[in-house]
């Protein structure tokens, strides 16, 4: 997987708080769910690649380490949705859901 935000990577990802590393993240989730309601599996791909190298970059910094069993918990389901077999049943609404939250807050803290 290359690194499509590179500049984020090289240390700007940390100076972001929780809530707003979360809302980016959530941003790419939703991309990946338009493009699968599209049925473009190429565009699909590359954004769930970029969600889970924000989430990766998330889990990285060290202010989030609190919070890694969920952060690597949500990782795992994430790959579960879109890639494996959906073991855990999660559905499209469901992580809209979960990072809308995020993105709500991210706004209200501006």
């Amino acid at each position: 997987m290359n690194t499509q935000h590179k500049e984020l990577a090289s240390g700007r990802w940390n100076k972001l708080s929780f809530v707003e590393q979360m809302a980016n993240v959530g941003s790419e989730v939703e991309r990946t769910i338009k493009w699968k309601e599209k049925n473009n599996a190429d565009y699909k791909q590359k954004a769930f690649e970029r969600a889970l190298e924000l989430l990766d970059l998330t889990i990285a910094d060290g202010k989030n380490k609190k919070r890694l069993k969920e952060l690597t918990r949500t990782r795992e389901s994430l790959a579960d949705f879109f890639v494996f077999e959906n073991e855990y049943g999660s559905t499209d609404e469901a992580w809209q859901k979960y990072f809308l939250a995020f993105g709500v807050a991210a706004r209200v803290n501006r």
